[in-house]
């Protein structure tokens, strides 16, 4: 099939090799990948109406054929079979299509690349984290919608919807600073993607409604429950989990309360005026949980001393 790459002129360039980084990685460790589509023209497509049939006419005509969905995979494939631990004997999903004009392969490569508009990264996220979040067995906390978080009504120890899809994200990508109005949002969402797939998901043994129920034991206590409400926190506390887990897991939350209300009294000595005080909240945030174990034994000064080595800031 590699041959037949550059012979539609109408498919998309080619990508560069570092654009497709990470597929070649997961193609080695043996992930499937979508079927290719392969199209063939021939006039008399009645001869192939039995699989038997079909597969007689792919081999004999593979040369003649066309790539109409999977350009990049292929390529990318090819380049991958050159690294350490490739294994060529796996099965490639195929569809084929057979059709009596090439205009009709016009029209169906449009169906393909065009039949909707894509769902952005963050969408496909946000729509997840809904169908996600079980809030069933929460006791200490609820998740409230814009609608139910609308002026006038009380929100109690909840936590707004858009800020757990934001603390979600930021767990699937290891990363607290996902959001930039200073770059187009096209160009945010394709560095998301790489962040999520860089982050090493796959490799934890707990999920983001594990860290809802820890969310939910630690919000107990009255001042636990105030800093985890906050948006910037909780994105700070769901990437600094992923390598704290058990040191979560195991503090109480009386401790984990009082932890809290020194980390805000030591955040109140930061300059606002020079410090962009969002970024910074998550950033210490992470640190926090990060290391957990440690701050629940720093009084107030240690924490403050913790915010200068962190962040330098002066």
């Amino acid at each position: 099939m590699y041959p037949l790459l550059l012979k539609f002129d109408e498919q998309r360039k080619l990508q560069t090799k570092s654009f497709y980084a990470r597929l070649r990685k997961d193609i080695v460790n043996g992930c499937v990948m979508p079927p290719i589509t392969i199209a063939f023209v021939d006039v008399d497509i009645s001869a192939c109406d039995k699989p038997k049939d079909i597969e007689e006419f792919v081999n004999k005509n593979i040369a003649k054929g066309y790539v109409l969905d999977g350009m990049q995979r292929i390529n990318t494939l090819v380049s991958a079979s050159s690294e350490r631990g490739f294994i060529d004997q796996r099965t490639i999903p195929l569809n084929v299509i057979i059709t009596e004009r090439y205009d009709f392969l016009l029209y169906r490569m449009v169906t393909l690349n065009n039949g909707q508009r894509p769902m952005t990264a963050r969408h496909q996220i946000e729509m997840l984290t809904k169908g996600m979040v079980q809030t069933d067995d929460l006791n200490n906390i609820d998740v409230r919608s814009e609608k139910d978080a609308a002026p006038g009504k009380s929100t109690g120890k909840s936590i707004k919807g858009s800020d757990i899809a934001e603390a979600y994200t930021a767990f699937l990508s290891a990363s607290v600073n996902n959001a930039n109005s200073r770059i187009i949002q096209s160009k945010l969402d394709e560095i998301l993607v790489g962040k999520v797939m860089d982050s090493g998901i796959s490799d934890l043994s707990f999920g983001f409604q594990d860290i809802l129920t820890q969310v939910d034991r630690l919000a107990q206590n009255e001042d636990a429950s105030s800093w985890l409400r906050l948006g910037n926190n909780l994105i700070g506390f769901s990437v600094g989990i992923r390598s704290s887990y058990e040191d979560v897991a195991n503090v109480d939350p009386a401790e984990f309360g009082a932890t809290c209300k020194r980390f805000e009294g030591a955040f109140g000595s930061i300059n606002a005026s020079r410090v962009n005080v969002g970024k910074v909240r998550r950033e210490l945030a992470l640190d926090f949980i990060t290391n957990v174990s440690k701050y629940v034994q720093y009084d107030d000064d240690q924490i403050v001393e913790r915010f200068f080595e962190t962040t330098q800031i002066e």
